[in-house]
């Protein structure tokens, strides 16, 4: 028997709606003691459902608001049990008000996450499908939302089921085999599964390919500006933002350290990381910037490279360049246009080069449709593509352990040593979608949640 929780599902600023949620079995006879319908009916007697009008009141009984309800019995719910919501007008006072006189008809607060922890418990949802939520929720961009979606519906799962099948029908017939050696089972032999372990591997692997692409749909392109001091960095940075994020002087080194803001350019969401100059200096506190804009080179997936073209190229243009050429994505802005130009593109080493004016704004379109170019999704955003960190790592040890096992069937090893890289790969790919997920991560995963979802 479930208690039943209560919480406001909408945000805490005024809004046309807010919603009151409650979840559990008693939830219908808590929400009976402060709803009362227009039609005069117990809520016990509502169809599953259906809007309907009626009065909420608060403790004392005295009407706060004129609101719809809606009840939703088990099993065809969120949470796989009886829920109530209550469609209230978006005063926050009326939302509070409401859930302290649910809490003193018997409901108790609902945790961070915890509507959605029991859909998972219940059965509706799959761990991918769960953690998916919150992407949803989270999802900056349509694309975001697109993938989140598609998983929230179990697109990962359907992908990843077949696989698991496989290896629960390998790992099943050899135990067949074992444990009921006169029953009529047909024989075991490890050479028949080959071919679909090699095809589940390449399945696998084929998922864990598009995590590069989602890591960028979830979390943006990290974009770092790079170039020697006092060539316009910050200028652009504030120019992509659309207001002053960093300072800008003619001081060489006014940016000491990294500064990050993302920012929206076309359709590709960009971290942008403002570094400090890069050149020989004696000053400890640049040179720690300098250190650190280095390192967000070697991290980032698309280097900015940026010049004065007012001026020409010098020999800390040249070994800013050499850095960034080793950089897979990598675009030179000849900034400072409205000045002239004594820098020819011709004389940058790029497959991109774009002149640009931080000052006008001049040449930013060209960079948007060019990042875009570069960043277009390979694979369709309907949750196919991997954008979780702990379901990459989980699909990459279930991968590593079928080409272990695909090896042991190549050197000709017994069964039951095949076996067991086939039932780690399981183990790993249960993690996935929560058929085998710790308590503590499982714990860990909902705590990313706000109360009420």
């Amino acid at each position: 028997m479930s208690h039943t929780i209560a919480a406001i599902s909408t945000g805490s600023q005024v809004s046309a709606i807010g919603i009151l949620r409650l979840s559990g079995d008693d939830c219908i006879e808590v929400a009976d003691r402060v709803f009362s319908l227009q039609s005069g009916k117990s809520l016990q007697a509502v169809p599953d459902r259906k809007l309907m009008l009626g009065v909420l009141r608060d403790k004392q009984g005295r009407m706060i608001d004129q609101c719809m309800v809606v009840v939703s019995r088990n099993p065809h719910s969120y949470t796989g049990e009886d829920t109530v919501e209550f469609h209230c007008h978006g005063s926050p006072a009326v939302l509070a008000a409401g859930l302290e006189s649910l809490y003193a008809a018997g409901a108790l607060p609902a945790k961070r996450g915890e509507f959605t922890k029991r859909a998972f418990l219940n059965g509706k949802l799959d761990l991918t499908q769960a953690e998916a939520v919150i992407d949803l929720i989270e999802a900056d961009t349509a694309d975001a939302a697109a993938n989140a979606a598609g998983q929230v519906g179990g697109m990962l799962q359907k992908k990843l089921a077949p696989i698991y099948d496989d290896l629960t029908n390998l790992c099943s017939h050899f135990h067949a085999v074992l444990d009921y050696p006169d029953e009529d089972i047909e024989d075991f032999a490890l050479s028949s599964y080959t071919s679909s372990l090699r095809a589940d591997a390449k399945g696998l692997y084929a998922i864990l390919k598009t995590y590069s692409q989602g890591r960028i749909l979830r979390q943006g392109v990290a974009a770092a500006i790079v170039g020697k001091p006092n060539v316009g960095k910050s200028s652009l940075l504030n120019a992509l933002a659309g207001y002053d994020r960093v300072i800008v002087t003619d001081i060489p080194g006014t940016t000491r350290d990294t500064v990050e803001e993302s920012v929206m350019l076309g359709s590709t969401r960009l971290r942008l990381i403002d570094t400090a100059g890069i050149r020989e200096t004696t000053d400890t506190v640049e040179a720690m910037g300098v250190q650190r804009s280095r390192e967000a080179v070697d991290n980032a997936d698309l280097v900015l490279f940026v010049c004065d073209g007012s001026t020409p190229l010098d020999d800390e243009d040249q070994a800013i360049i050499d850095l960034c050429l080793d950089h897979e994505n990598a675009i030179a802005l000849i900034n400072k246009s409205d000045l002239g130009s004594q820098v020819d593109p011709s004389d940058l080493p790029f497959m991109a080069v774009i002149s640009v004016c931080a000052k006008t704004g001049q040449g930013l379109d060209q960079l948007a449709d060019m990042v875009d170019a570069m960043f277009e999704g390979q694979a369709p955003c309907d949750g196919s593509i991997l954008t979780n960190a702990r379901q990459y790592d989980a699909c990459r040890r279930a991968y590593e352990a079928m080409l272990r096992c695909l090896q042991g069937l190549q050197l000709g090893q017994t069964p039951d040593a095949v076996l067991l890289d086939a039932e780690e790969a399981m183990e790993a790919m249960g993690e996935v979608t929560g058929a085998t997920v710790r308590e503590d991560i499982t714990n860990r995963i909902f705590e990313r949640f706000c109360v009420g979802k």
